[in-house]
């Protein structure tokens, strides 16, 4: 009987968190998606995994037992992929580069043309992804390399090297009554509707929503989107403002919306990330290099070193 790998991850996200709602944000799927993807496994496996209850889900015996087994197979089956994957695009002299947004804002285009100036011959293939995605990817090998806005859900099992910050501004409707303000305290806009990314991704919508900055009044959401051009629409359509890098009133420019530097609110750090099974690669070793050569670390006293272990500051 053959098993889909994705639902042994779901499986062993649900037994490590012990809970399906903090499972399904680790994830970034829906808790309905989750239970239906358990009770999928349950049936194939002809018995229950979990007993569920108020206090969330326990592991029955089967399930202790299979918990036992399923990290060292996904850990075998990942090496296995990660190393087909990069003996493919090793083959083609292709790095595969996760990003969301604007990436490393205008160092970008310099961080990749370091990198061609370092391994001749090779290209950085820039694969955008969605704020439902904050790894761009990484976290499931399907990229090598990404830059990334911290904080995001499952850094701590990644590698990141911080490479620089800037604040957070606010983004709002043109027509909006403190949109001619040269300066915004947060708290004018704690009872905002406010545009926000998909459910899904965890803590890191909690960050772009400041949801502990907020004095603990409760985040009113106008607006769901998962993409720049829908966030922009929502944004002049007056659905909501939104929390928004400095560096988006240039790569974001749109008629409908203004930005305004904002106080009461941390920075946005970005940083480059890849899984700690590459740690010796050398394709991805140059590429981290690259980017620390072009954005030196630390330029506004925020980066320098690397930030692991979960770290959510």
């Amino acid at each position: 009987m053959d098993v889909d790998t994705r639902l042994l991850r779901y499986f062993l996200a649900v037994a490590e968190e012990g809970n399906l709602t903090n499972a399904a944000g680790r994830l970034f799927v829906s808790q309905p998606a989750l239970t239906k993807q358990i009770r999928q496994l349950e049936t194939r496996l002809g018995t229950r995994l979990f007993t569920r209850s108020r206090a969330g889900m326990a592991l029955t015996e089967p399930g202790r037992t299979l918990a036992g087994r399923v990290p060292g197979l996904l850990a075998d089956w990942d090496r296995a992929l990660r190393e087909t994957k990069g003996t493919a695009t090793r083959a083609a002299r292709v790095l595969r580069v996760g990003f969301l947004a604007s990436a490393a804002n205008e160092a970008t285009q310099h961080i990749v043309a370091a990198f061609a100036r370092r391994r001749p011959g090779w290209r950085a293939d820039m694969r955008q992804a969605a704020w439902s995605n904050p790894t761009a990817g990484l976290a499931f090998g399907g990229v090598d390399v990404a830059l990334l806005r911290l904080p995001f859900p499952g850094q701590g099992g990644l590698r990141v090297e911080v490479l620089f910050s800037e604040p957070r501004w606010i983004a709002l409707p043109a027509a909006h009554p403190l949109a001619a303000r040269d300066l915004i305290s947060f708290e004018e806009l704690w009872d905002e509707p406010f545009v926000a990314a998909p459910a899904e991704s965890g803590w890191w919508r909690d960050h772009w929503l400041a949801a502990d900055e907020r004095g603990g009044r409760p985040v009113r959401v106008g607006a769901v989107t998962d993409r720049p051009d829908e966030w922009l629409s929502a944004i002049a359509n007056g659905y909501g403002v939104a929390l928004a890098p400095e560096s988006a009133a240039r790569f974001y420019a749109r008629p409908g919306v203004v930005y305004r530097p904002l106080d009461g609110v941390g920075p946005s750090r970005v940083g480059v990330a890849w899984a700690p099974a590459d740690d010796a690669d050398p394709v991805v070793r140059d590429f981290v290099h690259c980017c620390l050569a072009v954005v030196p670390p630390g330029r506004d006293g925020t980066g320098g070193g690397a930030a692991r272990g979960g770290d959510r500051s």
